[in-house]
């Protein structure tokens, strides 16, 4: 087996720095969540490698946020294996996680999660607290990003000054950055009207042209049917790993309506 976080003497510590070419950038293996007597997760196992766009779709209490949670690393699965850009997630202290979650995994969120009293600049550069950037560089990486998302003219003006398209392109420059591995977006066209979440999923899609992974957990069947690999879950499993399919041939898979 290629050498990883379990097998390095500061696997506790410091984050693996293996290239996405040794092994999928998020990898799980039979991961279980459960709390009490509720299975969230029962045996998930999935890989996606760099560069992907991959679609999380399936009905409420399928378990996609509670996957999106242990992916993230913002939760521990109850058992079996999580691996992020190399990285056991198993073998590494809550300090080890907050760095990994800096230098590898961007969050955009359906709500936003901006500080009402910052300016965009000032929110994108919160994505670097965790790296250890200085001030200056920190907004000048910020106004880069924005620029990047169609925001170079936005960013002085505060959540409140903003259309909410704007407030997820904020969002989206907060995630990219500090240049992560993957891109998680949970439901991030859900807040927004047709218009702007059509053009949300454009930026996306630029975005993972230019080499972003980018995996997307969404109720919208539409949104889903247009990416080129879906994961559909029901009950805490995968029940079906594919590529696209349209949208009512989706909806008839989860047991939907169109």
């Amino acid at each position: 087996m290629t050498a990883n976080a379990r097998t390095s003497p500061n696997a506790r510590t410091t984050p693996n720095t293996r290239t996405t070419a040794e092994c999928p950038v998020l990898e799980l293996r039979e991961v279980t969540k459960t709390y009490g007597d509720v299975g969230a997760l029962r045996g998930v196992s999935l890989d996606v490698a760099a560069g992907e766009f991959v679609a999380v779709v399936g009905p409420s209490g399928s378990g996609k946020s509670t996957m999106l949670n242990i992916v993230g690393t913002l939760d521990r699965p109850t058992s079996g294996t999580v691996t992020i850009a190399g990285n056991d997630v198993a073998t590494m202290t809550d300090d080890a996680l907050s760095v990994l979650r800096a230098e590898h995994i961007g969050f955009v969120f359906q709500h936003f999660h901006l500080q009402a009293g910052a300016t965009a600049a000032e929110n994108v550069a919160d994505g670097l607290l965790y790296g250890g950037t200085d001030r200056r560089e920190r907004h000048r990486r910020a106004v880069s990003a924005l620029e990047r998302v169609g925001l170079g003219h936005r960013v002085d003006h505060r959540p409140n000054q903003l259309s909410g398209g704007e407030k997820q392109r904020v969002a989206i420059a907060r995630a990219l950055v500090s240049d992560p591995t993957v891109l998680l977006a949970d439901e991030p066209t859900g807040a927004l009207d047709t218009a702007s979440g059509t053009a949300i999923l454009a930026l996306l899609r630029e975005l993972n042209a230019a080499g972003t992974t980018v995996l997307v957990i969404t109720h919208d069947l539409d949104l889903a049917a247009s990416l080129p690999r879906q994961v559909r879950m029901r009950d805490g499993v995968v029940e079906q790993d594919a590529g696209a399919v349209d949208a009512a041939a989706l909806a008839l898979a989860i047991g939907g309506a169109r």
